[in-house]
């Protein structure tokens, strides 16, 4: 097997092992921890911590440690927080989950740096066009990441269908499921049982288990990059250029077109994970149907990253794009519309499932987007787009407690527009900048100067 390749499967491992854990966990929170919002006041200070991190933390993280010790590291702060699960409190959740945000947007940035790197290391080595490897090896990786929602979610499933968490449901609870739910923001309805301490217990156990599994794989196993990522030809920059790389990519007009994609791609996992599981799943079939639910959601979302990290290089990634809003927009249109019931249990798999298949488009092709975009500056590149999409998930886990569902999915229908327009414009701008000018078609007139467009 290829070297690049190898490296590629063991990052793509690791974080299956890691997100087993931190995935199932987070579907679970709004839905075990609802008393007093706890459950989502978590999820929404873990990405504002995140948020914080991606302004200042991956560039010079990733300086100093190099990409897979950054790796190791971030991997950490995800352990922290299944450890805090075990007493479950303000003190013990606030804490790991804000340790937990600081960690993630170094994480990912060095995860998608390394992947970035040695996908055009290896181009470069077998004359092939860089973006179609990078392409590639994001597909393959999603593949490997997304199925970790299958199995984290598989073993929460397992583990509490071991006693039954959910009564009759009467004709009153399943009034304000869905997009008329009001009022579960901060509680559990009157069917939904708490499972069992030691059934908690056994799944935070099988959790951190896995997470300390991924930290010592990527640690013993992955390959560092050879290079430092970050070269100027000035030398070495300073601490202080590095932390504000994130800011200074900002002048670029593409990246400030792009941040609606990582902020809808926040909006949109946050309502599957905040809202869906627990206005839908929870409300009408019970908290031990959560885990299969997502379990279809990360199957199909696994497949197809593998399938569009392939099909993108016939099609391009417009097309993509175009698949994933128009699916994500007759599935907002139609939880608006459709009245959960106990009696159409196919239907809360059939949207979880068309939700993974639009996600994957932009877990895949916002990724490969950056790095191709901005493969000069990788580092600052993806810093950006974690904090972009940190900053969606704060604002949706953020209102989360105040709203009714249906003003939830009319903000992201307005969002997904408003992304796909800006994203529109940055194609028409590429497009621009990669035709040939005019100049270069006909002689300049006597005494006239051909110019370039840097």
């Amino acid at each position: 097997m290829d070297r690049s390749l190898r490296n590629v499967l063991l990052v793509s491992l690791g974080f299956l092992l890691l997100f087993t854990a931190y995935g199932g966990l987070q579907s679970l929170q709004s839905s075990l921890y609802g008393e007093q919002g706890l459950g989502v006041a978590v999820l929404s200070t873990l990405y504002g911590a995140m948020l914080l991190s991606s302004m200042f933390l991956p560039p010079l993280l990733i300086r100093m440690l190099g990409c897979k010790w950054t790796i190791v590291s971030a991997m950490s702060c995800y352990v922290t927080f299944s450890l805090g699960n075990f007493y479950a409190s303000w003190y013990t959740l606030v804490p790991t989950s804000i340790l937990l945000g600081l960690g993630a947007a170094p994480l990912w940035s060095a995860q998608g740096t390394y992947l970035t790197t040695v996908g055009n290391a290896y181009a470069e080595k077998a004359g092939q066009m860089g973006k179609d490897v990078v392409n590639r090896y994001f597909g393959i990786f999603f593949l490997v990441f997304q199925s970790s929602g299958v199995w984290g979610n598989l073993i929460s499933s397992l583990v509490f269908s071991q006693t039954p968490t959910q009564g009759p449901v009467s004709e009153e609870q399943l009034a304000s499921c869905g997009a008329r739910d009001c009022l579960m923001a901060t509680a559990p309805g009157n069917s939904t049982q708490r499972p069992s301490q030691s059934l908690i217990y056994t799944l935070l156990g099988i959790y951190t288990g896995s997470g300390v599994l991924a930290v010592l794989l990527v640690a013993l196993l992955l390959d560092p990059l050879r290079d430092p990522p970050q070269r100027t030809e000035g030398g070495t920059p300073s601490i202080w250029s590095t932390l504000m790389s994130t800011f200074r990519l900002l002048r670029d007009r593409r990246l400030r077109l792009l941040v609606l994609l990582p902020m809808y791609s926040g909006f949109e996992q946050a309502f599957l994970a905040g809202d869906y599981t627990r206005s839908y799943a929870t409300c009408a079939l019970g908290i031990h149907f959560v885990g299969y639910v997502m379990i279809c959601f990360s199957a199909t979302n696994s497949l197809c990253s593998e399938l569009y990290g392939k099909v993108s290089q016939y099609t391009g990634r417009i097309p993509l794009y175009v698949f994933g809003a128009v699916t994500q927009l007759s599935c907002i249109i139609a939880l608006l519309l459709w009245r959960p019931s106990p009696d159409q249990l196919a239907v809360f798999f059939v949207f979880s499932g068309l939700w993974g298949v639009a996600d994957a488009v932009w877990q895949t092709q916002n990724n490969a987007l950056y790095g191709v975009l901005f493969d000069k500056n990788k580092e600052a590149a993806f810093a950006n787009y974690r904090l972009w999409e940190a900053l969606g998930f704060v604002v949706a886990f953020g209102y989360s407690t105040f709203l009714c569902v249906s003003v939830k999915l009319y903000i992201l229908l307005g969002v997904l527009c408003a992304s796909m327009l800006a994203y529109g414009a940055v194609e028409v701008q590429e497009a621009r900048s990669r035709a040939p000018p005019l100049a270069a078609e006909a002689p300049p007139a006597e005494g006239g100067e051909t110019q370039t467009k840097m």
